[in-house]
């Protein structure tokens, strides 16, 4: 029996309430799931893209094993195999025949960050070791000087004119794989592939300054992607919307993976400008996202419902339903249908990921008919840790939810409140750091991965995060105070687009204080005075939200002061906030 199949029996077999999705497949490489999806699912749409930039078509389960094995054995013939391939560009197909392409035949995947600087992404590559580079047409400047280099890399680009003809294209090299193939070369097909080696090699997005190469194995990979199958309850009817970066392994395993293991389709966002338009384009059924997202869509609903003058009402029709929902009724009602009809009216499951969400607004939307939780997961346990129950009445939102029966976690050295580090151990622990033994070192210990984030487990094992321990900060009495806790509570208040807490040493030097840096949401200041505020208008009524803050907290957590900030925070291409660039640059 092999690994997958063990995995998925274990999965099948379990008693676990908490688990509440379909049987699950067994996959032991990425290359089964692709496979496996055009033997199952054959002409069904696998991918929904605006090819032409106008209208969504589909690419079929069988296109996109059909595509897979051809630029495979392209690869293998330009000397790729073994070797690192970069991928970078929009989510698209393309994009995603790359990655299944790389890993089950030829070498390594490496998506790479398409936000990043020129420069850095050429030393990523130089880093990565990568020997080629798949890219969308806008990259083709970033990575031509490279071409001059020893070793350079073999440059391949989407679009139908390279800006360099030493740069080939991506449909050259489908049209040579097929033609390969016809003559009766299989060595793609035919490749053997060790399921316990690398077969991706993903940066992290740096939040703390260090991008470090997390090593992920197919069978890392495979097991995070039967986890999710067996969680929730998905099929050949299902649309996921790809807004995320793909690049992330959140979206890669979340909203690539796992949909193609249940012969779902993934529909491809153009961009966010063009969200609202896709979305009654696609009408998906399952949307990924992060905070941001959710916490603008909750936004402008409730704007729309105040403008309308019918707070009162909505407010009413959401209690009917939620006490509808708690008595096993799911009838939808006509005023709350307007509301899911923002999402395209069909969407059926939100999960929220990568940063703190404000338990009220997973709530409205369960109300509204939708089900919505929120997860928790990193790039080295590629990516799931845990996740709410996809059963309303398990939900608990103000947690990052519940591990799989596959995954342990526990609680390292816990303090008087039982918050600690939490670790975890299973079969989709990465295997490492590249070419960073020390770094791995100090998160691998016996088995367990040491995540470096803070938090504790309530009596049925709900996970609750309370901060980053690299964040952390310790007060002359020896308190400990997270960051992020005091930015969640501050950014629940309607006039705070988005906080950032540190600290800094006392005017005696004896302690720190702690500072609230806010960016105010100036359309509901707007909203609320009627005209756009000024500088003393933020001020003013910030303070008085972190005043309000302030009356229910101990000293050694009240924040001391206040910079109101009307640019944005430098972030990842994941929407967080790059810790590291706010607390270097003096905010006041």
């Amino acid at each position: 029996m092999t690994f997958g199949q063990q995995y998925a029996k274990t999965l099948n077999e379990s008693k676990d309430p908490y688990q509440v999705g379909h049987s699950v497949r067994p996959v032991d490489t990425l290359k089964d799931i692709i496979e496996g999806g055009a033997k199952l699912y054959g002409d069904r749409p696998a991918f929904w893209q605006k090819f032409d930039g106008k209208t969504y078509t589909p690419k079929s389960y069988n296109e996109a094993l059909a595509d897979v094995n051809a630029l495979g054995t392209a690869l293998l013939s330009l000397g790729l195999k073994g070797k690192h391939i970069g991928i970078i560009g929009e989510n698209s197909y393309w994009w995603a025949v790359a990655y299944f392409a790389a890993p089950s035949g030829v070498g390594v995947s490496v998506p790479l960050d398409k936000e990043l600087a020129a420069e850095d992404l050429r030393a990523l590559v130089r880093e990565a070791d990568v020997k080629c580079v798949i890219l969308s047409p806008r990259f083709e400047k970033v990575f031509a000087p490279m071409l001059t280099e020893d070793d350079a890399p073999i440059l391949i680009t989407t679009g139908d004119k390279p800006s360099d003809p030493a740069i080939l294209t991506f449909a050259d090299m489908l049209e040579k794989g097929r033609k390969l193939m016809k003559e009766g070369d299989r060595s793609f097909l035919d490749a053997e592939i060790d399921t316990e080696c690398m077969s991706v090699l993903l940066y992290t997005s740096g939040t703390t300054g260090l991008s470090k190469g997390v090593m992920l194995s197919h069978r890392n990979l495979c097991a995070d992607a039967m986890i999710c199958q067996s969680i929730f309850r998905c099929g050949p009817d299902d649309v996921f919307f790809s807004v995320l970066p793909v690049h992330h392994t959140y979206e890669c395993t979340g909203g690539m993976l796992y949909p193609l293991m249940v012969g779902a389709s993934i529909g491809y966002c153009q961009g966010l400008r063009y969200m609202q338009q896709n979305l009654k384009e696609l009408r998906p059924t399952f949307f990924l996202g992060v905070p941001l997202i959710f916490e603008k869509f909750y936004a402008n609903i409730w704007k729309t419902i105040r403008k309308g003058g019918k707070e009162k009402a909505v407010k009413t029709l959401l209690g009917v339903q939620r006490t509808l929902h708690k008595v096993g009724v799911n009838k939808q009602l006509k005023p709350l249908k307007a509301i899911t009809d923002v999402f395209g009216g069909r969407l059926e499951n939100i999960v929220s990921g990568g940063a703190a969400i404000d338990p009220a607004i997973l709530d409205f939307f369960n109300d509204a008919g939708v089900f919505a939780a929120q997860g928790y997961g990193l790039t080295e346990c590629a990516p799931l840790v845990s996740v709410n129950p996809n059963k309303r009445e398990m939900l608990r939102n103000a947690s990052v939810g519940h591990a799989p029966i596959t995954i342990d976690v526990r609680i390292d050295d816990p303090d008087e409140d039982g918050n600690g580090e939490i670790c975890v151990r299973g079969a989709n622990i990465m295997l490492g750091y590249y070419k960073m033994p020390e770094q791995t070192a100090e998160v691998l210990k016996d088995g367990w991965f040491h995540t470096g984030d803070l938090g504790h487990l309530d009596k049925d094992n709900y996970i609750y995060i309370t901060g980053r321990k690299k964040n952390v900060i310790i007060t002359a009495n020896g308190k400990n105070v997270f960051p992020e806790e005091l930015e969640y509570h501050l950014q629940k208040s309607n006039y705070v687009e988005e906080a950032f807490v540190w600290a800094d040493e006392t005017e005696r030097g004896d302690d720190k204080s702690i500072i609230a840096t806010i960016r105010p949401n100036d359309d509901y200041f707007e909203e609320v005075l009627g005209h756009k505020p000024n500088e003393d208008e933020h001020q003013e009524i910030l303070q008085k939200v972190v005043d309000e803050y302030n009356k229910d907290q101990p000293i050694y957590k009240r924040i001391g002061r206040l910079v109101v900030r009307t640019e944005d925070f430098e972030k990842t291409s994941a929407s967080k906030i790059k810790r590291f660039a706010a607390e270097n640059k003096r905010l006041d």
